[in-house]
């Protein structure tokens, strides 16, 4: 079968990615009640959680501590190697350039994420890093998942730190 082999013609890849954006949504979650840009991410391999994270640059006061390069770091200590071909990234916002290369030099098989990300995207908006010919390693996309759901998390994290601000 051109799916890989499964008889429901991709449900159970379907029915995980579902399930993984979902965990990465519990996370952006987390993030936002931390004051965080609530962007959640986990990390798969073979069908399992290997690493998960969450936006933590406010609470680290790092520029680089974005959930997909923590979940990364993280997926590599897990399985004692920086070879992530094997696995999957979920993740609920479509990465930036600094995310997107960082995905592309850990040789991430697969990338799954919610919202697109029309001010920075990497992958699909503004550019097109993990599958871009011109680089040692492309990435295969999937996005949309639980979009609407991802997209709206972050409009009303937004929408409220708008408010906050309004009324000091």
């Amino acid at each position: 079968m051109a799916n890989g082999g499964d008889a429901d013609g991709g449900g159970a890849e379907q029915a995980r990615d579902l399930a993984m954006m979902d965990r990465a949504l519990t996370l952006a979650r987390e993030a936002a009640g931390l004051g965080e840009i609530p962007v959640g991410a986990v990390v798969a391999c073979g069908g399992m959680v290997v690493a998960q994270a969450y936006n933590l640059r406010e609470t680290l006061h790092d520029p680089t501590a974005h959930a997909e390069r923590i979940a990364l770091t993280l997926a590599g200590r897990t399985l004692g190697r920086w070879r992530l071909d094997d696995c999957t990234l979920y993740v609920t916002l479509e990465p930036c350039v600094m995310c997107a290369g960082a995905i592309v030099q850990s040789r991430i098989a697969r990338l799954v994420y919610g919202a697109v990300d029309a001010k920075a995207g990497a992958c699909r908006s503004l550019y097109r890093l993990t599958d871009d010919r011109r680089l040692n390693h492309r990435v295969a996309l999937s996005s949309g998942v639980l979009e609407v759901e991802c997209s709206e998390i972050l409009s009303l994290f937004f929408h409220e730190r708008r408010l906050s601000t309004k009324l000091r």
